[in-house]
Formats: structure tokens, C-alpha cells, sequence
């Protein structure tokens, strides 16, 4: 029987739960909304009530653990969820001694956008690799950094908020108060609102069409440029661009084998990657133009098998890589662990 973890995700719209073998394959799923305004004995109640009912449908599953990945800022060593703007009521909640004391389980905690990196390091796109930067670009920015094998933490665990790196001196305030940000000029919210500044209800374009003559999204501005749009096409060069120039920063400050893009806007990647290449060749400095820059491969999961990992693989951080010159010895190499979750229902 293989060991398996509990595994939760908690986003300020979703919570998620799973149960995860250490190969990384997820063998089963449940989620809820989030009582995100309710506070967090509302949230923590929801957290138990599916785990217990994962628990109860794999009676048989030897459960080493739990993981756990919430929303910063958050105290990983300490296992406190500090203060996250996107869950109402929660100040130094000390999660893992709830959870530990309930479960009767070891309990780790990990900021959300760490453990995605974790997995896409472990099982998705940067598997193989000895370090990687992990961007996540949706309704903010926010990204996580593995360097010689490790997340990097900094103080308090409050490091690599990428989103709020200042690449501009104009534009939007972003929602931390700051004008510039990464976040507030190049997340898939700001491309949203640029769209809709340059469109209006009723005036017949391609992207007011797509929105139903509401305000526009990114995703709407991604559908309008497959089709050809000139404005959305224009659109998406502006974003890659701002893009390019935050991942050039990230070269820089990490120099990491690669950079693995996820969230909403990865849908889009296609269309973003040469804008963003083009602007790292025009800016990054020499050594830094040929690093890999890749869409995510884990999708929703990343944050799922990240989170499992730090039970299944605590004190091994290197043997992510092993594992797979191992398997490429053995020539198993062609399919990823996570790769066949579907055939577990």
C-alpha cells in the first residue's frame, strides 16, 4: 500500500481537497466554496469536513500526514496564518496546532504560491531542474522560488512576492497601496481593465461582443486575439511585454534554469511567449537570455501536490531529481507522475 498525504488548498474562492500518493499522482478530490467572509473557525470547520470525508471514502488509504497551503502572508516554520487580505477574520491563526490536534497527524504549512512552485518543481514543468522561479499570473501575481532544492523563505517566510516588485513609476494603484507594482500593470485584472478602458458598452468590437457588452476580462482579451482582433492583438503584445520585463528582473535577482508561468493568463501562453522572449533578449543582460521560459504543466493541482510533498518528501530535497535519472535510466521517462490522474476517477 502506498503512503499518501492529505493535501489542502485554501484560496479566498476555493478550498480544495485531495489525497496524494508520493509519485504525485492525485488520487482523489473534493472542494467547496470558501466561507471566505465568515472567519476562520467557519474555514477550519470546512477543512475538517473534507477531510474527513476524503478519509472515509479511502478507508484503506495510510495517511502520513497533512499539507496545507493558504494565502499570505503566513509563518511556515511557526505553522500561523499571519493575516491574508482574501480571507475575512483570520490574525495569527495557528493552523497547524488546530489541525495537528484534531487529526492527530504531523501538519505542514506553506504559502500557496510556494507549494505550486514545489510541485511543478517535484512533478510538473520544472521537473529535473535545480532550481526554478514560479509565476502565477490570474487575478494578481504571485510566485514562488526553489533554488539548490529549497523553497526560498526569506524572513518570516514572506520572500518572492513577486507581484509587488515596482516596474513602473505610472499607471494603476495596486490594491497594497503602491503605484507601479508587477502586479497592477501586467496581472490578468490589469489587462482586463485596459481593455475595457478601450472599449465601451454597445460599440460592437470584438472583445465588448465576448463580454456581452460587460466589462471586458483577460480571458475575453486571449479569445479575441485567436480570432485575429487587432485591438486584443495589441493588447497581448502590451502584456507580454510587461511580462518580459518582470521576468527579466527575476532572471536577474534568481538566476534561475527556469521560469514556469502558470495561472489564468498561461491559457494564453502561446500567444504571450514570444513578446516576453523579445523583451528578454532586449533586456536581460547576456547570461541570462537562454534560460527556459515555460507554461505550467500541473494546472490546479500544483498547489495540491506541492502542499502533499512536505509530508511525502520532508528532508529530501534532492531526490526529486534523483528520482528522475533514475526512471530515465530505467527509460520511464516519457510520462510525469500527475500525467494519469485521470484514470483514478
Amino acid at each position: 500500500m502506498s503512503t499518501i498525504a492529505l493535501a489542502f488548498d485554501l484560496g479566498g474562492t476555493e478550498l480544495r481537497g485531495a489525497l496524494v500518493e508520493r509519485s504525485g499522482d492525485v488520487v482523489a478530490r473534493v472542494s467547496a466554496p470558501t466561507l471566505a467572509g465568515a472567519g476562520s473557525e467557519a474555514v477550519i470547520g470546512q477543512i475538517i469536513t473534507l477531510a474527513d470525508r476524503l478519509l472515509k471514502e479511502h478507508p484503506q488509504s495510510k495517511v502520513s500526514g497533512i499539507g496545507m497551503c493558504a494565502p499570505g502572508p503566513l509563518d511556515p516554520k511557526a505553522g500561523i496564518v499571519i493575516g491574508p487580505p482574501t480571507l475575512a477574520g483570520w490574525h495569527n491563526v495557528p493552523l497547524i496546532d488546530i489541525l495537528s490536534r484534531q487529526f492527530g497527524l504531523p501538519v505542514r504549512l506553506e504559502n500557496d504560491a510556494n507549494a505550486a512552485a514545489l510541485g511543478e518543481w517535484r512533478f510538473g514543468a520544472g521537473r529535473g531542474s535545480g532550481s526554478l522561479v514560479f509565476v502565477t499570473v490570474s487575478t494578481g501575481i504571485g510566485g514562488g522560488v526553489v533554488a539548490d532544492g529549497h523553497i526560498y523563505h526569506g524572513r518570516r517566510g514572506l520572500a518572492a512576492e513577486i507581484g509587488h516588485m515596482t516596474i513602473t513609476g505610472e499607471g494603476d494603484r495596486c490594491f497594497c497601496g503602491n503605484v507601479g507594482c508587477f502586479e497592477a500593470v501586467a496581472s490578468g485584472t490589469a489587462l482586463g481593465r485596459q481593455a475595457t478602458r478601450l472599449t465601451r458598452s454597445g460599440d460592437g468590437s470584438m472583445l465588448r461582443r465576448l463580454s456581452n457588452d460587460g466589462d471586458v476580462s483577460a480571458r475575453h482579451v486571449i479569445e479575441a486575439a485567436r480570432t485575429g482582433d487587432a485591438s486584443a492583438r495589441d493588447l497581448v503584445e502590451t502584456e507580454a511585454r510587461w511580462l518580459g520585463i518582470g521576468f527579466t528582473n527575476l532572471l536577474h535577482l534568481y538566476s534561475p534554469d527556469l521560469i514556469v508561468m502558470g495561472g489564468g493568463l498561461a491559457n494564453g501562453f502561446d500567444l504571450l511567449a514570444p513578446g516576453i522572449r523579445a523583451t528578454v533578449e532586449e533586456r536581460a543582460m547576456q547570461a541570462y537570455r537562454d534560460v527556459p521560459i515555460v507554461p505550467a504543466e500541473l494546472g490546479d493541482r500544483a498547489g495540491l501536490v506541492g502542499a502533499a510533498s512536505l509530508i511525502l518528501w520532508e528532508g529530501e530535497p534532492g531526490t526529486a531529481l534523483a528520482m528522475v535519472q533514475n526512471e530515465e535510466t530505467k527509460g520511464g521517462a516519457g510520462e510525469k507522475p500527475g500525467a494519469r490522474e485521470a484514470s483514478h476517477g
